[in-house]
């Protein structure tokens, strides 16, 4: 089955180099961009990148993120369950975007209700954990 005109091998192949790429991240401490995911996925993949100019492409990016955080679940349970899409965010922003928070919600891992400040501080803690899970020390205030 293929999803966002991609195969199945291909969605594998990036969710493994996706995976790799953030643990990588949060080894370093450092957040990344939909940018530099999207540009090191292409290359280190060898397939075409996503075009964020297409709506189809942006939601292809955000599937696979919660492809990324299903499999990191996967090979390295947590409780509470960490999301490594916690890593990306925008290029302009110091947070996830808003498919980050409507994945917790639908994990259960935020109140549908959730404020502006709730989310940040639910952000901040996934980051938090996810640098100590991999040894890094936190960049963050």
């Amino acid at each position: 089955m293929s999803a966002y005109g991609r195969e199945d091998g291909e969605w594998d192949l990036l969710v493994g180099a996706g995976r790799e790429f953030l643990v990588e991240r949060a080894k370093l401490g450092k957040l990344t961009s939909y940018t530099e995911l999207n540009v090191t996925l292409a290359r280190r993949c060898s397939c075409r990148a996503f075009d964020f100019e297409r709506a189809g492409d942006r939601a292809a990016m955000g599937h696979l993120l919660g492809l990324i955080v299903e499999r990191d679940q996967q090979i390295a349970p947590s409780d509470p369950p960490l999301m490594l899409s916690a890593l990306v965010n925008y290029l302009t922003a110091n947070d996830a975007g808003p498919g980050f928070y409507q994945l917790a919600k639908e994990l259960q891992l935020l109140p549908t209700s959730a404020s502006k400040d709730e989310k940040f501080s639910f952000w901040i803690k996934q980051v938090k954990g996810l640098y100590e899970r991999h040894g890094a020390s936190s960049n963050l205030a």
